[in-house]
């Protein structure tokens, strides 16, 4: 083989790079792919908390404008645990603390 075999070989492989590299960036820009919430707009949706329960399984509390919902996520299924938690929902937040005021009574 002559260097210029070896230099069509380099080339063709630079080319088909570049190409693949091309097809992504269009693909990403004009919207194959995920498509992601406009800057502008409010985001409706967002994880508020994670906790492993263990090496395969995921509590998850998910807020969606002004509800939260438990997930378990991982494992053969996933579960829906609560739903429809409300933010405004002070009850456990209340329980925390009464039981935090038990607690400093005893000691």
């Amino acid at each position: 083989m002559e260097i210029a075999d070896y230099l069509r070989f380099v080339f063709a492989l630079l080319f088909v790079i570049a190409l693949i590299g091309l097809i992504g960036y269009l693909g990403r820009r004009y919207g194959m792919g995920y498509r992601n919430v406009p800057r502008s707009a409010t985001r409706r949706l967002s994880i508020s908390e994670i906790m492993p329960l263990d090496a395969k399984r995921r509590l998850i509390l998910v807020k969606r404008d002004n509800q939260e919902h438990l997930l378990v996520l991982g494992g053969t299924t996933d579960l829906i645990v609560e739903k429809n938690i409300s933010e405004n929902d002070l009850a456990f937040v209340e329980l925390l603390k009464d039981e935090k005021k038990t607690l400093e009574e005893k000691t």
